[in-house]
Parts: C-alpha cells; sequence; structure tokens
C-alpha cells in the first residue's frame, strides 16, 4: 500500500473546523492512522467565507501547535499543512490578495457547495490557474449535481484539473450515489489522488474498510496515483 503512506486530504488541526475538537483527539487519530500505514499526513482545514473563516496564520499555528505535541507524544508523523478552500463568494479575494495554502508542487486543494456548481466556476478555475497553482477538487464523486452530467467530469481532468476521490465513498458511506461515482471514476482513470478526509473516530473504521476494497487496489496498481510522489 506504497501509495497510501502520503494522505493529502484531512482536519487533523485541533478546534478550527469541523474536523479534531481536541489537542488529544488529534494526537488519537494521527497514531492510528500511523498504525494504518501512513507516514505523511498533509491536514487540509477548511477555509470559508462564511462558516470556518481561517487563514494561513491560524493554520500554520495550529499546525505548530499540533507537531509540537507529537514530539512529546514520541509520534513519528511527518505532518503539513495546506488547506481546503471552499469555492465560494469570498474566494477570488483571497486568490488576489494573499498566497494561498498548497501542498506539493503548488497544488490547491478547492471544494464546491454540495448544493449547486458555483456560477461562475469557470472564471475560478482559469484565474487558480493563471496564478500558476495546479487545482485539486476535493471529493467530486459527492457534488450530486454532476451525476447526470459525468462530461462535467471529463472536461475538468481535460483542463488539468486533478480529481482527489475520498476513500471512504467507496464503502457507500457518504451514499450509494456518490458510491457509484467513485467507482466510475476510477474505471475510467480520472483520478490523480485519494484522500481520507479524516475528521474524527468514525471515519477510522470505514477507512480501514475501504482501504481494502478491489478497485482502490487497481487504482494504486496502475501508478498513476500522485499521493506517492509528495
Amino acid at each position: 500500500m506504497g501509495a497510501l503512506r502520503t494522505d493529502v486530504h484531512s482536519h487533523l488541526i485541533p478546534g478550527i473546523d469541523d474536523g479534531a475538537k481536541t489537542m488529544d483527539e488529534s494526537i488519537a487519530l494521527i497514531k492510528a492512522m500511523k498504525q494504518m500505514g501512513y507516514r505523511k499526513l498533509i491536514t487540509t482545514p477548511h477555509i470559508m467565507n462564511d462558516y470556518y473563516r481561517n487563514n494561513p496564520e491560524i493554520i500554520k499555528s495550529g499546525l505548530e501547535n499540533l507537531k509540537k505535541r507529537l514530539v512529546e507524544e514520541k509520534v513519528e508523523m511527518e505532518m503539513e499543512a495546506a488547506a481546503e478552500y471552499m469555492l465560494d463568494d469570498g474566494f477570488l479575494n483571497k486568490l488576489r490578495e494573499e498566497p494561498l495554502l498548497t501542498f506539493g508542487n503548488k497544488f490547491l486543494l478547492v471544494e464546491m457547495s454540495y448544493i449547486a456548481e458555483p456560477p461562475n466556476l469557470a472564471q475560478m478555475l482559469f484565474e487558480i490557474q493563471t496564478s500558476g497553482y495546479k487545482i485539486v477538487l476535493a471529493h467530486p464523486e459527492r457534488y450530486n449535481y454532476w451525476h447526470n452530467q459525468k462530461q462535467k467530469y471529463t472536461e475538468m481532468y481535460d483542463r488539468g484539473v486533478y480529481l482527489q476521490l475520498n476513500i471512504n465513498s467507496l464503502t457507500g458511506w457518504y451514499s450509494l450515489e456518490s458510491k457509484k461515482m467513485a467507482e466510475w471514476l476510477i474505471q475510467n482513470k480520472l483520478v490523480s489522488f485519494v484522500g481520507s478526509d479524516l475528521h474524527n473516530e468514525n471515519y477510522l473504521a470505514e477507512l480501514e474498510k475501504s482501504r481494502s476494497y478491489t478497485l482502490l487496489k487497481q487504482l494504486m496498481e496502475e501508478g498513476k496515483l500522485l499521493n506517492s510522489r509528495l
């Protein structure tokens, strides 16, 4: 499972979004990920205009506190932080005004509303790419409004947007529709990253099951996953 030694999507900095609530919870989750075979975790707190108004300073400070605690607890885990940016009505201002938090070679993790595609999606994607970032779209299999428009996924892929699948989607944990779409994305070779999207202990048992799924093994064996290059 070498391709899964690095996770690119989680919410492990305590108390700043809907992920881990306390430092003790964060440490417990990281220990569990280590037992699962992970050696590097790139945690990605939400940045939203309305709900989680995080910024690079808050996230970097939280990461440093988390890393100090890991040293105290003698937990060996390479930790980095980026962010999961909501493509909302405040995003373009952030893009234009400040350096955004990325992982690897300027990979920028973004998400969309679960209700509807942003009306100015094409403009935002264009501005992100012309600003020098590489777009990684978080959990595309969960955007129900695209499920009957499969060409949307191929359009994203063709314009250089990397698709990041949530591993737990493979068990149907989010919904049966998301499971079917996750399988379709793998079968059509559109997935570039996989992530745990780990928030709390409820995700862990499901992650153990998801990691044994045949389609995930197939995806890793194809050698296209970029997790292992980070």
